[in-house]
């Protein structure tokens, strides 16, 4: 008897306990889900409040508020919430730079019966007016233009190549363009108008001819325009391109009776080298096809490697050695190089071989 009067006190301890328990904070959103609509870029960020409410019967703590993104800031009630109160969430969007539809998610973390919920804003951000310092960001004197490298891309020695580049005249005055301009012979260069008003937009159209030129890969050259400022009259451009030979359409017999370049391998991998040592490579290729095949042109990609074929011109069954030097000096750590070998290969006259290593300085790093 005494016993069963022990184990009162003990079951009522037990059923406080789990009714406590049961007594957890309930959160209820007046909204999961806002929609700015539209808002405009340079109007800057737009903010929301969602309200919510502890319906629970124990005070409500928000432990984490975290975001899809950087580009929404929250900030929210961080003092636990009282039954029966309310708090906010404030959700702002930052539009800057983020033009078009956006839905951006808020992940709430809390003590409340369901720990984890999720919100919502979302919209459509119309892009800011473009000023003419967005749409052509290098300045030239008076003179506006997106880029002061005009890249005409690949170019093919078939016949010249013809491109366009837009600019804009920044200025209160009329930009005039001389009728003189250095070039070299392969490039003609033509501005219209060659009067460009304030605010105008013009275009500097570029003829490039590739044959002329006489290389094949990146080639890089400078041009020089004149205007009639008093100052920053001179405008130097770089010019750009990718220079490929031209092979007119062939049928399947003809392609099988072309020259063929076939490359034994096409890397070596140097593993550690001594910084100032200079190594070398050797890689063979074997003309596979029916008719001389000729080296045109081998070229790399920075002036520490140079490499020098045995023989240009190689009979059908006839094989002859690249030889590839690297010269470490000067160099430090993991390096890769590319050489480019062009050919009358008319399927691939574009090949390419790497070698690779890595310079060290001691033997500490080496390790």
């Amino acid at each position: 008897m005494e016993r069963k009067l022990l184990l009162i006190p003990y079951l009522i301890f037990l059923s406080a306990f789990a009714w406590a328990q049961d007594k957890k904070p309930s959160v209820v959103f007046e909204t999961t889900n806002h929609d700015f609509g539209n808002i405009t870029e340079e109007a800057g960020p737009v903010s929301y409040e969602f309200l919510f409410t502890n319906t629970g019967e124990s005070p409500l703590i928000l432990s984490d508020v975290r975001p899809s993104c950087g580009c929404t800031t929250p900030l929210w009630s961080k003092e636990p919430i009282a039954p029966g109160d309310t708090g906010t969430i404030v959700a702002q969007y930052n539009p800057l730079n983020r033009p078009g539809t956006f839905r951006k998610s808020i992940t709430v973390t809390s003590n409340a019966e369901t720990s984890s919920m999720i919100l919502y804003i979302q919209g459509i951000v119309e892009p800011k007016p473009k000023a003419p310092a967005d749409d052509y960001p290098t300045q030239l004197g008076n003179l506006r233009v997106k880029y002061r490298s005009l890249n005409m891309g690949k170019v093919l020695t078939k016949e010249p190549t013809v491109k366009s580049f837009d600019v804009f005249n920044a200025s209160e005055e009329t930009l005039i363009f001389s009728a003189t301009a250095v070039t070299p012979d392969y490039i003609a260069v033509e501005v219209d108008p060659k009067e460009l008003l304030p605010n105008q937009k013009g275009s500097i159209k570029l003829t490039y001819d590739a044959q002329a030129r006489k290389n094949l890969g990146f080639a890089s050259d400078h041009i020089r325009l004149f205007t009639n400022e008093a100052e920053d009259s001179v405008k130097e451009f770089t010019v750009m391109a990718t220079i490929e030979e031209y092979f007119p359409p062939m049928t399947e017999e003809e392609l099988k009776q072309a020259p063929r370049l076939t490359l034994a391998k096409t890397s070596h991998d140097f593993g550690s080298i001594q910084e100032g040592k200079v190594v070398k490579a050797d890689f063979t290729f074997t003309n596979t096809g029916r008719s001389p095949l000729n080296i045109r042109e081998t070229k790399a990609n920075c002036g520490c490697t140079v490499s020098q074929p045995e023989k240009s011109t190689l009979a059908p069954g006839e094989s002859s050695n690249l030889t590839v030097t690297f010269n470490s000096s000067g160099r430090r750590g993991k390096q890769q190089k590319i050489v480019t070998i062009f050919s009358n290969d008319p399927k691939a006259p574009t090949q390419q071989i790497s070698i690779n290593g890595r310079v060290i300085t001691s033997d500490s790093d080496s390790e």
